[in-house]
């Protein structure tokens, strides 16, 4: 038996998918923690991200309470599939905007309430995902590594142990009354 299976051997999918949604709350908790305590401006892509981490923390949540069958799971797991990499999509581009040389990204343009109100919400996207030099700024980093590669690295292990969780892992266990 390896490592992980014995670490996971107490865990069912309901576990798993609850842990899951805790972690994602974790990761905005900390995300509201930079911006109002520590006193950083989120760029146009952070915004974006946190969306993408808020949406699966409740497909996270939404598996947990549910605890459905196999088929459902399936579901689920495709469901933590798509959000977990449409997140990644988006940390991975600011990654790579943060890694190209300075000056070579776009000054910035105009702030994401603005363009809401004034745009079609797909110009909008378009825009963000071109991105402005507020997104190319390492504001934090930890271990090296900027604040949007550590979502990219999170959203990989979440989503994965999601994915597999819901996949491989049995059921909630009844217990006997």
């Amino acid at each position: 038996m390896t490592t992980l299976a014995r670490f996971l051997g107490g865990f069912d999918r309901r576990r798993v998918n609850l842990l899951g949604a805790v972690a994602c709350a974790a990761a905005l908790a900390f995300a509201m923690y930079a911006q109002y305590g520590l006193g950083l401006t989120p760029c146009h892509l952070c915004i974006f991200q946190r969306v993408e981490v808020a949406a699966l923390g409740v497909v996270f949540l939404l598996a947990a309470i549910h605890d459905p069958g196999q088929a459902g799971a399936r579901v689920y797991a495709l469901l933590v599939f798509i959000a977990a990499a449409i997140t990644a999509v988006t940390a991975g581009r600011h990654v790579w905007i943060q890694l190209q040389p300075p000056g070579s990204v776009p000054g910035c343009g105009a702030d994401l309430d603005f363009m809401l109100e004034v745009l079609p919400l797909m110009q909008v996207i378009i825009k963000v995902f071109q991105a402005g030099g507020e997104c190319a700024k390492v504001d934090l980093s930890f271990l090296g590594i900027s604040f949007p590669g550590w979502v990219l690295v999170f959203v990989v292990i979440v989503g994965g142990a999601g994915i597999w969780a819901n996949l491989r892992l049995p059921r909630r266990r009844q217990t006997p009354t």
